[in-house]
């Protein structure tokens, strides 16, 4: 489209159906496929491709030095995201693969195996149903810069690539403690992970390699080879301490991967704010619409609006006032359309506070057409409403808003003449925010995929954190992927 043509008259329905179906990524997919495999038969192919449905499965490389924690890393990493483990050894045992028996020839005549030999086994791995279908997580390969661009020419590019990292005397000590079970082939350590099972204990052996002077060398040539790989994959790699707890270091390793690249789809953000009385909505909103120009939409405003302004809308809406009931629901959505339907907001993008009360406005203003991509709930205890709103006064004679506690005024004569807004009284705020507590369950379950976050701290932290979940893609969260910072699934 042609952006001087903006604002642009396209049903909302269009871009929300866009961004939950993830149209644009997926179009961006299957192009890159395109241009990585380069088919006879584009039509064809893309239509296989679809048919795979395996764009948000894993694809990882984890790798650093020897003794960084990658094979543990990697397999916590499998068991928590249900992917396939490989490693070189795994290919090289692999009888299936129709090259193994010639690099395991390659590994006994020359002590290595040739990069392409490498490329043509793991290609072909990743064609088995299991890779395509649960994603894989690959261990300690690629170990040099011209593995990682032999695996480019053939069309293997992670999603993600984690890079270990750990002082070499942390490194030293634990190589020269690791210990490996012949049977199962997990690593074990005499000092850190040493096995419960006294049968398992009598059968672990000393790997090969692992003399100081050994482990010497093969950190040496891992210094080397890591900044040519960093610049093989620029942009979707992520360096972690690994000299913490294994359980930290598998926290952020997770976190890493379940997180979505920078995605260049057009996005309006519509976003809606949540919470009792005393929040902080307006002011969040108002740092919203500063930074990102968005339309800030208070719903209370929109009916003091149409009232102040004698419309027939607002001839409907003022009995309401009088009364202190709730604005029926139909006069409240035929305002809000109006408003959302507006070429700013649907250029620009808005932020929604104050709307909707109940589920049966959430629904109602979905069937409008209307619906948010970002929804928070900004959670605050109802003491700390209370003392927020119950002492605030504002300055008649200057319009200086003041607050006893947080903002007291320093002229004597300023403090006899504070007025406070008669919606600020305890009972009221009392009331609002019990009838917020009736209705917030059920909006928590309607907006499933909605953001909680704790009101009660420097409101500027609070927008840092809305700020990051609004210009981020959000984490990638199939049913099957398992959500937790320790292989034990707990919290």
């Amino acid at each position: 489209m042609d952006a001087s043509s903006k604002p642009h008259r396209i049903p909302p329905a269009m871009g929300i159906y866009a961004e939950r179906h993830n149209i644009f990524q997926l179009m961006q997919n299957m192009t890159e496929a395109l241009l990585i495999y380069q088919p006879q038969d584009p039509i064809e192919f893309m239509i296989e491709h679809l048919k795979k449905d395996n764009d948000e499965v894993p694809s990882v490389f984890v790798l650093g030095p020897p003794a960084s924690g990658k094979t543990t890393i990697a397999l916590w990493l499998c068991k928590h995201l249900s992917a396939t483990y490989l490693c070189p050894e795994e290919l090289l045992r692999n009888k299936l693969l129709h090259r193994s028996r010639e690099a395991l020839v390659h590994q006994k005549r020359e002590g290595k195996v040739p990069s392409d030999l490498w490329a043509s086994m793991l290609e072909e791995r990743l064609g088995d149903v299991d890779c395509v279908k649960l994603g894989w997580v690959l261990d300690g390969f690629p170990e040099t810069r011209k593995q990682a661009l032999q695996l480019q020419s053939v069309g293997i590019a992670p999603r993600h690539v984690v890079i270990l990292k750990a002082p070499d005397m942390v490194l030293v000590e634990r190589n020269l403690g690791k210990l490996v079970d012949p049977l199962t082939h997990e690593v074990y350590h005499t000092t850190f992970d040493w096995p419960i099972d006294f049968t398992v204990q009598k059968r672990l052996v000393r790997p090969d390699g692992i003399s100081p002077k050994a482990t010497a060398r093969r950190l040496l040539e891992s210094h080397r080879n890591i900044p040519g790989i960093l610049q093989t994959y620029p942009n979707n790699h992520k360096i972690i301490n690994a000299d913490q707890p294994c359980a930290d270091v598998f926290a952020q390793t997770l976190n890493f991967v379940q997180s979505r690249p920078h995605s260049e789809a057009p996005y309006t953000p519509r976003v809606l704010l949540l919470g009792p009385p005393g929040s902080g909505k307006s002011l969040q909103a108002a740092l919203l619409v500063q930074k990102y120009r968005l339309v800030n939409v208070c719903f209370g405003d929109l009916l003091r609006e149409q009232v102040a302004g004698r419309t027939a809308m607002g001839d409907l809406i003022k009995p309401f006032f009088g009364s202190g009931y709730p604005v029926n629901d139909s006069i409240a959505l035929r305002v809000l359309k109006d408003r959302l339907a507006q070429p700013d907001c649907l250029s620009r993008g808005w932020v929604l506070h104050g709307f909707p009360r109940d589920v049966d406005q959430a629904v109602l203003m979905k069937q409008m057409g209307f619906e948010p991509n970002r929804v928070f709930f900004l959670n605050l205890p109802t003491d700390v409403a209370m003392q927020r709103l119950c002492q605030r006064a504002t300055d008649p004679a200057s319009g200086e808003r003041y607050h006893t506690v947080f903002k007291p005024p320093s002229d004597e004569e300023v403090h006899h003449r504070l007025r406070r807004n008669p919606r600020d009284t305890p009972s009221r705020v009392e009331r609002k925010a019990e009838v917020y507590a009736r209705q917030v369950v059920d909006l928590e379950e309607y907006y499933e995929h909605a953001i909680f976050l704790n009101a009660d701290q420097d409101p500027y932290t609070i927008f840092e954190n809305i700020e990051s979940r609004l210009v981020k893609p959000l984490p990638v969260t199939p049913a099957r992927m398992q959500f937790a910072a320790s292989p034990e699934g707990h919290l």
